[in-house]
């Protein structure tokens, strides 16, 4: 837990750094970030390479567990498809269709913005944004009361790369190659995804 509050207090502090200017350097058209993820993934990767147990724990991993991603799919559109059944100004079919970002804020709310409209692109970047940040938050809760597998779930699209470190330390580096599967998968439906939604009309 405490780790994953140091991580959503950088946020916090980058953010406010950025809201206030309070560094010189612009980091709008700067792929520093990109960087510090590719150094990230560089060591889960060392990590993953050092533990050979890791390894041997894919090769017996349960084939039923390539199910995951689709059943973070299907709950998610599910669980949004009833919350958007007691919204007045926005229906099931909007829900699903912000739900089906799975995390990727980035690409389902410039998807969402010009299919539905710049509100409902900004709801789609804060409920994205909000499942990562709940990933990274709540995952050692996640584990403890719904296991190992759960942090995987809500980190949907993010689980290959921003979240893999958080749920490699609380569920353990037996899971990092599911979680990177899962993230793969949930991330490349959600073009698809988003797009299909935002299409449907009645």
């Amino acid at each position: 837990m405490k780790g994953s509050l140091i991580i959503v207090s950088f946020f916090i502090i980058g953010t406010l750094c950025g809201v206030y200017h309070l560094i010189p350097y612009d980091f709008t058209d700067s792929k520093l970030s990109y960087y510090a993820l590719c150094g990230l993934m560089f060591c889960v990767g060392i990590s993953i390479g050092n533990d050979p147990n890791t390894l041997k724990s894919f090769r017996s991993l349960n084939p039923r567990l390539v199910f995951l991603p689709i059943m973070t799919i299907i709950g998610t559109l599910a669980g949004c498809a009833v919350a958007g059944a007691f919204m007045s100004q926005r229906g099931p079919l909007d829900c699903m269709a912000v739900g089906a970002g799975f995390g990727y804020y980035s690409l389902s709310s410039i998807f969402i913005t010009e299919y539905k409209g710049p509100e409902l692109g900004t709801i789609a970047l804060l409920s994205n944004i909000m499942r990562e940040i709940i990933a990274l938050l709540c995952a050692p809760l996640l584990v403890k009361y719904f296991g190992k597998l759960a942090p995987i779930s809500v980190g949907g699209a993010t689980t290959m790369d921003t979240t893999l470190p958080i749920i490699t330390r609380y569920s353990g580096k037996e899971f990092v190659i599911i979680s990177i599967f899962h993230g793969f998968v949930v991330d490349f439906s959600v073009p698809f995804l988003v797009t299909f939604l935002c299409s449907i009309s009645f």
